[in-house]
């Protein structure tokens, strides 16, 4: 059954068929032979844009030599997959990087992020989200920065909902940035305390005196899957929201993500750490 436009889950559903067509060295004639279906069908499956059930997708998987259960049970689970997203209601309005990452953290079955420029989309404020997308270049109409800002309160929903913990990682940088002024700041390190003092969130910072920085130099999502090989890793940039699923990438993010554990604050000192920023940067403008 052909699928007209295939979503981010359906697209790596095909990601995952193809990198296991290739790391068993068939090409994708031969795995029609194997399957006894045409070229074009095996094409279609791993660019998600023909449907496979539960039973081709083991026929795919013996004839790949595949042996590893958790990877498949979690491919099918993905493929038997139904019903529409919240953020489809955003596709005539917002772009398809933006509408990906709500789909990516709606299935993620953990979240972790790294920010050094602003406190991180899943726990700012409206006023604090509002100014940073107002601070875009170039400029965005005002309408757009309030349906961005709108969409992005949206998401929080799943960092709030417990269903996938949440770990922030925040450089020192992030904490003293202003968008807005100090009182938007302010505001947003209150709530930064007050979310990390709630269940399924750990909010850790990474602070200038730590002597080497354990990771990249631009913020970025790393989310987990079902099992590892469905991890997703999202960088953070002025246009666009790049996504990576290459095993080697997910292997480099996670080493990075245990570094970051090692040396950023724990959840306690983090907390007393941002409200004396919040402190100082009242006294300096209150």
């Amino acid at each position: 059954m052909a699928l007209r436009t295939p979503t981010l889950r359906q697209r790596r559903l095909g990601a995952e068929l193809r990198r296991m067509r290739e790391q068993a060295g068939l090409g994708g004639s031969h795995l029609a032979r194997l399957l006894g279906v045409t070229p074009a069908l095996v094409t279609q499956m791993e660019n998600g844009k023909s449907a496979v059930g539960a039973e081709r997708l083991r026929e795919i998987a013996v004839a790949c030599a595949c042996t590893n259960e958790p990877l498949i049970d979690a491919l099918i689970e993905m493929a038997s997959e139904r019903g529409v997203g919240w953020w489809e209601q955003y596709s005539d309005s917002l772009s398809g990087d933006l509408l990906d990452v709500a789909a990516i953290e709606a299935h993620a079955r953990r979240i972790f992020t790294y920010s050094i420029t602003f406190v991180p989309g899943l726990l700012q404020t409206p006023a604090y989200a509002a100014s940073v997308f107002a601070r875009a270049i170039p400029p965005l109409p005002s309408a757009e920065v309030d349906l961005r800002t709108a969409f992005r309160l949206r998401r929080q929903e799943a960092a709030r909902s417990g269903e996938a913990p949440y770990t922030a990682y925040i450089h020192e940088a992030a904490l003293r940035m202003q968008f807005s002024g100090p009182t938007v700041l302010a505001e947003q390190l209150g709530a930064l305390i007050e979310d990390s003092e709630g269940p399924g969130i750990s909010v850790r910072v990474v602070p200038f005196r730590i002597e080497s920085l354990p990771g990249p130099s631009e913020n970025f999502v790393y989310t987990e899957g079902a099992v590892p090989e469905l991890g997703t890793v999202q960088i953070d940039i002025s246009f666009g929201c790049p996504l990576f699923d290459d095993p080697s990438d997910l292997a480099s993010y996670r080493e990075i993500l245990d570094r970051m554990a090692s040396v950023a604050l724990s959840e306690e000192d983090s907390r007393d750490f941002i409200r004396s920023i919040k402190k100082e940067i009242e006294g300096n403008h209150g």
